[in-house]
């Protein structure tokens, strides 16, 4: 059966809660779509009140200090937040790639070259012991032991080596302070799970994402044994092709969505996964409609209209007011400016309540820069 473009737009959009925001909480949610993207501090806050009727971003943070979600370092080799069992049965997975990363000629101009890695794990682990450490402190400590390397890329390289996590303040609401670590144990006060099956990692990813190819499922989660991992599930899944004949495997009592369901305007943090997990993303980012990846960076987000990206937005605090400027990727109709400026000012509500809230839509394409 051949699925349309649109259909799997819809189909991941429901999947994502995208359509309507949900009744889930932040911890159901996180397990749901195994993970939220926090590579820095505001995306998750964007993506759970996107998805979320009436989200608290309290929830969260509360969460951080009791230690009932972790941002923690899996798929892609960035951080994620999520729940601990997924931190434990996951990190597993993602581990040993990781660890290779280091000692390539191409890490940080071959910085650490020549290093035997199992004595930088060693000191590694000498030096976080037991209890949380600053990021700075770590950098200091290897400065002493390696005064020959950079000091960056020997933290670097440990970040990697070692099971770790970040502790709060950072990543609580507002919170955008240093990064301080621990390892996974004495955190969670367990050991990670590496009995976890990679087929039920990707049931789940199919639930969140499906349907979707093995080079998607490779995108995603930067592992290898994907195509052995989807035979492991045999009459659990069910196989489709997309508009381009690619195969995509679905899970076979998951349901596809309505290509006519309306999708309301929705604004997600930089580097949601709802756009990065899969390799080809046409079903949600037009050909052509899409930033660089570098534009993230700069703490650029998108926005979709009917379902598909249609341009970004960035906020600009500065004194009592908070400016939302918006570059459409194509030209919006009034009725589309208005839906966008709604929900705009709803975000600034959330976001930036004490201060005055501004939406600029500019002409297609434009700069974002004030």
């Amino acid at each position: 059966m051949k699925l349309s473009n649109r259909v799997l737009n819809r189909t991941l959009l429901a999947r994502q809660h995208l359509l309507e925001r949900s009744t889930l909480t932040a911890h159901q949610m996180c397990e749901h779509l195994v993970g939220l993207q926090a590579q820095d501090v505001p995306p998750p806050f964007v993506g759970l009140w996107s998805r979320i009727a009436d989200f608290d971003p309290a929830t969260v943070s509360d969460a951080l200090d009791d230690r009932s979600l972790v941002r923690i370092t899996l798929m892609r080799g960035t951080i994620h937040l999520v729940t601990p069992p997924d931190a434990l049965r996951i990190a597993p997975h993602i581990q040993p790639e990781l660890e290779k990363t280091p000692f390539r000629k191409g890490f940080n101009f071959g910085a650490m070259v020549g290093l035997d890695p199992a004595e930088v794990r060693k000191n590694g682990e000498a030096v976080l012991g037991d209890e949380p450490m600053p990021a700075a402190e770590m950098r200091a400590r290897a400065a002493e032991l390696y005064p020959d390397r950079d000091p960056g890329a020997v933290l670097q390289t440990w970040l990697y080596q070692l099971p770790v996590l970040q502790t709060p303040p950072r990543g609580k609401w507002k919170d955008n302070s240093r990064p301080v670590w621990s390892r996974i144990e004495p955190w969670l006060g367990a050991p990670p799970d590496p009995s976890y099956p990679l087929a039920e990692l990707l049931v789940r990813y199919l639930r969140a994402f499906g349907p979707a190819s093995t080079m998607d499922m490779q995108a995603w989660s930067r592992l290898t044994g994907i195509k052995k991992a989807v035979d492991q599930l045999g009459d659990r899944l069910r196989t489709y092709s997309d508009e381009r004949g690619r195969t995509l495997y679905d899970l076979a009592d998951a349901e596809l969505a309505d290509p006519d369901l309306p999708a309301p305007v929705r604004l997600l943090g930089w580097y949601d996964n709802a756009v990065l997990a899969h390799q080809d993303r046409t079903r949600i980012v037009p050909d052509g409609n899409a930033p660089p990846l570098r534009a993230f960076a700069s703490l650029v987000s998108s926005i979709f209209l009917d379902g598909y990206l249609a341009g970004i937005y960035k906020i600009f605090p500065k004194g009592g007011v908070a400016r939302l400027r918006i570059s459409p990727a194509r030209p919006w109709s009034a009725a589309e400016c208005a839906e966008v400026e709604a929900e705009a000012l709803a975000l600034l509500a959330f976001l930036e309540a004490d201060k005055e809230p501004v939406v600029e839509i500019l002409q297609p394409g434009a700069d974002l820069k004030p």
